[in-house]
């Protein structure tokens, strides 16, 4: 009954990592729904417009009737890919409901079913970390391989992916589209976005310097940098005017750097990810950090806590190994409310404690001269004190 107390699940702990797990597809038929709508209403003004014009010649009402039909028709085929595209969603959202309430059924760590479902997360978590890195074939492999193409969003970020790499190319056509399709969201939002890709537009007619150019990036101005928006773009638009491409006067040579395209792929991944409920930094990241934050002591990233030797026979820390020691700089430190320390503990002057009986038996392995000792960790080569000198003191803990 006890091990089975210790070892008791609790959902609650475990969800508070998984809720981008329902929320993106909640995002997304939101979305879905508001395409339709604004479809609707697109074809019912056509269609209302063909309607109430006068046709005096049979020839006229029969050209706006089959103009009515073809929108008629069209708006049927835009609605049937929306209701697909809705049908998966669902589907999605379902098994990703049972995923979670699979892991209320489980009563226990120490269940076997536990295991499988944490392997099945862990798969999540992968593919996740994969498709933010841009491995979108690596990713969608894996998902197929452990059957989790409802439970991970392949296509999501696939789309994402390939408009950051278009703007980190140069291309802005890609990004202006997407920022149409989410006007009314990115305008609740108070997204900068827009704004920002049309500047840029601005900036590469003004880099050409032509008369003809100049002309039509005035234009371009007045119609997407002024007049109800942001007064700062505007501003920076005439200053771009009066500074050629060549100038050495901050901010716009910034702005006419070509780095400029590398802080808008940048910007439009924050805003897509802020858009779709999506965290910042990869779920395994996120996952990880708890894990490391529980471990985590303010002797961590010491001048004192290097690589562990072999020689000690203690495990490798996480927090200083190699592959997670940046990640753990940026966690908190452990509440630990008990410590545990070995028997009979001595501190070293290089600051490192060691238990008495252990610190003897690995200075003989390592052949110390008697009377000798040195630090373990350090190998054959480490700087060696005597015992008596009142160099390696005993641990007191009030």
């Amino acid at each position: 009954m006890s091990e089975l107390t210790s070892t008791k699940l609790d959902p609650d702990a475990h969800l508070v990592l998984e809720q981008p797990l329902l929320r993106l597809p909640h995002e997304l038929l939101r979305k879905n729904l508001k395409n339709a709508q604004r479809q609707i209403e697109i074809a019912n003004k056509g269609i209302t417009s063909s309607l109430s014009s006068d046709a005096k010649k049979p020839d006229d009402a029969l050209a706006s009737l089959d103009a009515t039909l073809a929108r008629a028709q069209n708006l049927k085929r835009k609605l049937e890919a929306l209701h697909n595209e809705e049908k998966q969603l669902h589907r999605q959202q379902k098994a990703r409901v049972e995923h979670l309430q699979a892991l209320h059924e489980i009563p226990s760590l120490a269940d076997v079913k536990y295991d499988s479902w944490a392997h099945q997360r862990l798969d999540r978590l992968l593919v996740d970390y994969l498709l933010r890195q841009g491995y979108v074939d690596s990713a969608r492999q894996l998902a197929a391989e452990r059957h989790a193409e409802d439970l991970t969003d392949v296509p999501v970020f696939e789309e994402c992916g390939r408009i950051e790499q278009s703007l980190r190319q140069g291309r802005l056509q890609e990004a202006l589209s997407w920022c149409t399709e989410n006007k009314q969201a990115l305008k609740k939002t108070e997204s900068k976005l827009e704004l920002e890709l049309r500047l840029q537009q601005f900036i590469e007619m003004v880099r050409e310097g032509q008369m003809g150019k100049l002309m039509e990036a005035i234009a371009h101005a007045r119609k997407h940098l002024a007049g109800g928006q942001d007064v700062e773009f505007g501003l920076r638009a005439g200053g771009l005017l009066a500074h050629p491409p060549e100038t050495l006067v901050e901010p716009y040579q910034a702005m006419y750097s070509t780095d400029r395209y590398q802080h808008l792929a940048t910007l439009f991944l924050q805003t897509h990810h802020n858009l779709l409920s999506l965290p910042s930094q990869p779920l395994l990241h996120i996952a990880l950090s708890a894990g490391l934050s529980a471990l985590k002591t303010p002797t961590c990233h010491s001048i004192h806590a290097a690589q562990p030797s072999t020689l000690t026979g203690s495990p490798v820390c996480p927090i200083c190994s190699t592959e997670l020691n940046e990640l753990a700089k940026g966690v908190p430190y452990a509440h630990h409310t008990k410590s545990y320390m070995e028997d009979d503990s001595v501190v070293l002057p290089n600051g490192r404690v060691f238990g008495r009986d252990r610190l003897k038996l690995l200075n003989e392995k390592l052949g110390t001269r008697k009377g000798r000792v040195r630090d373990p960790t350090e190998g054959l080569n480490g700087e060696e004190w005597a015992w008596e000198d009142g160099i390696v003191r005993k641990v007191y803990i009030s």
